[in-house]
């Protein structure tokens, strides 16, 4: 595949059998040769992934990990938590938000291959092998790339530190051709010997001394416990559509929790360019963050979807809203990036995946001689004993990962995710609400203005950030309503990066990737 290649368009056309959105046109391309062959939804987000964790090496990688929402023509439904958990000898102290002591966690994605590789074999007859689905990104990692104007923004954004991370000089760029030789040999090997290899073969080894050099408390015997969990997803009925999203310990159930709120709301009836809109959006979002901090690994703390979730809770939830006057809001936040994929194959069988590394590249910190920059998402547990996601050794994180699938008459009607850590439920409702309640196209859903509540790298303060496009009148109509407004550029990178893809009840599709992005959707 060339380099030079032109950029794929965004499509929206509902006249296709398949479809693969991706943030990156290079990824969704592996993922449409996928589906183009006859392989399933699944199978391509394989290779789509791949891809897309030597193109996107600033939000994703094998050195992180992966949380799958996958659903078959039917509407049976599994998710995959390719989450990986804390190291077993943890340290003492604050934990760091980048460097080598924040390397507190396994990597899962490898491993989630795997077990969604399996489950397609034995539940979609699918035939397709990993090492042929790694092709493209063997020869990605190898042949070279042209930088995307996402890594390129990523990459100037954190010029100040990037000098100080372990490996990192060098490896990356902000522009130009970018080869990963390094990578290549990796992938090259996961190929060759299976997934295991990164966990308990020679590759696992390399790894685990390199974990070691740069004073990681990531040991061999932690790669070989790293372990994907097959769980069902979670429900929450939103209109004529039933939602559904990963369980704890990720914030699907924060995403769910909001749509429980708008459900009882007079939605419809706003206008979608109306204060009354947005401010019933970003209540909602405030009344679900409040319970954010209770979600953790439910094998070491309470599991409390069903309270959450509580339909009578979500009433008065909707009921304590004041349609008139924003709630304050000086609450904590999490910032990361993550990479939405999202395929329809061409039987309807459908699958939502999130790739991370959590922050923006990660811990900073590439392993060895492996090509791989390993994820900081241990800087998401917390060191106070009282809290559910104290760190604790073999314990997930809190997780911002939550893809997200909409089943309408019991059979697929919405593959759906975003980047943006906090802001991935934020941008999810407005979506979901754009497509359900008002009936918007993916690619129209996907242009509206978008809003951020708390903290971003740029803006310290617990502000309400939207984007300039909504308008100087709403922007001044939601101020006298109590909210803090600070504007972000139109487009902006801080407004994630989503994806959708719709299913109408005559089997016809359409989507998109996000604007922001620098990929977009193949139709087959």
């Amino acid at each position: 595949m060339s380099p030079s290649a032109k950029k794929t368009p965004q499509t929206n056309s509902p006249s296709s059998s398949a479809m693969i959105a991706t943030p990156h046109w290079l990824a969704s391309q592996a993922g449409a040769k996928v589906l183009k062959r006859g392989g399933n939804a699944i199978e391509a987000l394989v290779a789509a992934g791949a891809a897309l964790s030597v193109t996107y090496p600033h939000f994703c990688g094998l050195g992180g990990d992966a949380v799958w929402l996958v659903a078959d023509e039917k509407g049976n439904a599994r998710t995959f938590l390719g989450i990986g958990q804390a190291a077993a000898a943890m340290p003492r102290g604050e934990i760091p938000l980048r460097g080598p002591a924040s390397t507190l966690t396994t990597a899962c994605l490898v491993d989630s291959w795997e077990k969604a590789l399996a489950y397609s074999a034995a539940e979609w007859a699918g035939t397709e092998q990993l090492p042929t689905l790694l092709d493209d990104a063997i020869a990605l990692a190898d042949g070279g790339f042209q930088v995307s104007q996402s890594q390129a923004f990523w990459y100037e954004f954190r010029r100040d530190e990037l000098n100080d991370w372990p490996g990192f000089a060098g490896l990356f760029r902000s522009g130009g051709l970018q080869h990963q030789p390094a990578l290549a040999r990796t992938l090259e090997a996961i190929a060759r010997h299976g997934t295991r290899e990164f966990y308990e073969g020679a590759l696992a080894r390399r790894i685990a001394s390199g974990l070691a050099e740069v004073g990681s408390p990531l040991s061999a015997a932690d790669l070989a416990a790293t372990q994907t969990d097959i769980v069902a997803p979670l429900r929450q009925v939103y209109r004529d559509t039933i939602l559904l999203a990963p369980p704890p310990p990720t914030q699907g159930i924060t995403t769910l929790g909001i749509m429980g709120v708008l459900g009882h709301l007079p939605m419809a009836d706003f206008q979608p360019d109306s204060p009354a809109y947005y401010h019933a959006l970003v209540e909602a979002v405030k009344q679900a963050f409040l319970d954010r901090h209770a979600i953790a690994d439910p094998r070491y703390a309470a599991d409390v979807a069903k309270h959450l979730l509580d339909p009578d809770r979500l009433v008065a939830k909707a009921a304590a809203i004041d349609p008139a006057w924003a709630l304050p809001w000086p609450q904590d936040y999490r910032h990361g990036d993550t990479a939405l994929l999202a395929a329809v194959d061409a039987n309807g069988r459908c699958a939502s995946l999130l790739q991370s590394l959590y922050f923006d590249w990660g811990s900073g910190v590439v392993i060895g001689d492996t090509g791989l920059l390993w994820q900081n998402r241990g800087a998401a547990f917390s060191t106070d004993p009282a809290s559910p996601n104290h760190i604790q050794p073999g314990k997930r994180p809190f997780y911002t990962l939550n893809p997200g699938l909409a089943l309408k008459n019991g059979r697929p009607h919405l593959v759906y995710g975003t980047q943006g850590a906090d802001g991935q439920p934020q941008t999810l409702s407005l979506l979901l609400s754009l497509l359900i309640d008002h009936g918007l196209d993916p690619a129209a859903a996907l242009a509206r203005p978008r809003f951020l509540l708390g903290r971003t790298f740029s803006d310290s303060r617990d502000s309400l950030k939207i984007e300039e496009n909504i308008g100087a009148e709403l922007v001044s109509a939601l101020a006298a309503m109590g909210h803090e407004i600070s504007t972000i550029d139109a487009f902006s990178p801080l407004g994630g990066q989503a994806g959708v893809i719709r299913i109408g009840n005559d089997g016809s599709i359409d989507g998109a990737h996000d604007p922001r992005s620098d990929g977009g959707a193949i139709l087959l």
